[in-house]
């Protein structure tokens, strides 16, 4: 330490009145080696303060590492990711989360090795980013981060991939045209517990707009539907988000798409069974009017609106499938189009006399015409009637005196009030 600025107060000051002071009131001088005396006296510890002994030396009592020219380096920014760099099985069902200590973050980036990336934000005061969904199952996840005024950073993880699966397999097909009836329904490979994830993953969405709403029939079965028939020309969009959704306690969606669909023309056709003729309507005027037969009473028709779910050319009908033991067996039965889950048929019949169809109700319950042996006979009603129809057309019973069909037996969930679908929802 070099020799304090101290003044030599053996000089005589000045005082108030421009006289010099007296010797009598001036300090005595003090020599060098006094004044060194002086100075020993002085704790040890103001004068290291907080740095070294080198810094000390240079420094007096009151000095601060500002005025004495010292620099404190700061400490290097800390950059954490969650799930840890390097995990191998890290969990799916959590956001992943990025913090920095001692700065702040300037980029986060977090890309799967399936070409996706997790959008995320960061908290009010750039230390914390979160992703906004959480990462995908089976997915090995690189993240770049970087710190304002530091370098990049970079941490791997690759998430478990789920123990047990599900599915939803849907109708309409994809990229395919139905009638206005057409309800989307899915149908889930495993039974769901959480109604409501699930179906907060699946919107279905329409072109012209219009409120569609989902109906769980089971835990295994969710329809949409909007009040009315749909529009003619509709364009429906079905999409699933139910990858690593948990359905049910340790079973996770595996989809992630989009689906859409086109509705047709508006065609409905009414049967009455009292009149014995079906009456098609199509964009709002009559196409025809057929004469049919119905189930006879022993084995009377649902009444209630149904919907065409499946077309055949020709087709084998058995009575044991539907639990009427050999009273039938008919292996080529025309231009049938199914109604109801448990066997209910709009069809041709070549069986029958003609006088049959309009006359009397003589089947086992199925609606029939007039047709051709072979289902090539382009003249005859059920030919006719066939070709004019489409999967997800609009048939509707009535005057049959049987009891309204089940909305879940087939895709009939039209049978419903809206009040009563909207009930069948889980949100």
């Amino acid at each position: 330490m070099g020799d304090p600025q101290i003044s030599n107060r053996s000089e005589q000051q000045p005082n108030r009145s421009g006289r010099q002071a007296s010797n009598r009131s001036a300090r005595p001088a003090l020599s060098r080696r006094g004044i060194l005396a002086v100075l020993g006296a002085v704790p040890a510890a103001v004068l290291t303060g907080c740095g070294d002994s080198a810094d000390a030396s240079e420094a007096t009592p009151g000095t601060t590492a500002a005025s004495t020219g010292t620099v404190t380096k700061a400490k290097a920014p800390t950059i954490t990711v969650t799930p840890a760099d390097g995990t191998k099985k890290a969990g799916f069902t959590s956001p992943v989360e990025i913090t920095v200590t001692d700065g702040t973050l300037a980029t986060v980036e977090v890309t799967g090795n399936d070409g996706s990336t997790l959008a995320g934000a960061y908290d009010d005061t750039r230390t914390t980013w979160t992703s906004s969904e959480n990462p995908y199952s089976g997915t090995k996840y690189t993240v770049t981060a970087q710190a304002e005024g530091a370098d990049a950073q970079t941490a791997t993880f690759t998430t478990k991939a789920p123990g047990e699966t599900f599915v939803g397999y849907f109708t309409p097909e994809a990229n395919s045209t139905s009638g206005v009836g057409m309800p989307v329904s899915i149908n889930f490979t495993k039974a769901v517990s959480d109604r409501a994830a699930v179906e907060k993953a699946i919107t279905v969405t329409a072109e012209p707009a219009v409120e569609v709403v989902g109906h769980w029939f089971s835990d295994t079965r969710l329809d949409f539907r909007p009040e009315e028939y749909w529009v003619a020309g509709t364009k429906i969009t079905l999409s699933l988000r139910l990858k690593d959704v948990e359905g049910a306690d340790g079973v996770y969606g595996t989809q992630s798409k989009d689906v859409t669909f086109a509705v047709g023309r508006a065609q409905v056709s009414t049967v009455d069974l009292a009149a014995k003729t079906m009456t098609v309507v199509r964009d709002g005027s009559t196409l025809a009017t057929y004469p049919v037969t119905g189930g006879d009473a022993d084995h009377t028709t649902w009444s209630g609106i149904m919907v065409i779910s499946e077309r055949f050319k020709e087709t084998r009908m058995e009575s044991s499938t539907v639990g009427l033991g050999d009273e039938y067996d008919i292996s080529d039965v025309p231009h049938a189009q199914r109604l109801t889950t448990s066997g209910t048929f709009i069809h041709g019949n070549y069986w029958a006399s003609t006088s049959v169809f309009g006359g009397s109700n003589t089947s086992h319950g199925c609606v029939s015409m007039h047709d051709a042996k072979g289902a090539d006979d382009t003249s005859v009603d059920g030919y006719k009637f066939y070709e004019s129809s489409m999967l997800g057309d609009v048939v509707i019973v009535k005057n049959s005196d049987e009891v309204t069909v089940d909305p879940a037996n087939g895709l009939n969930g039209w049978n419903l009030s809206w009040a009563d679908w909207t009930a069948g929802s889980a949100l």
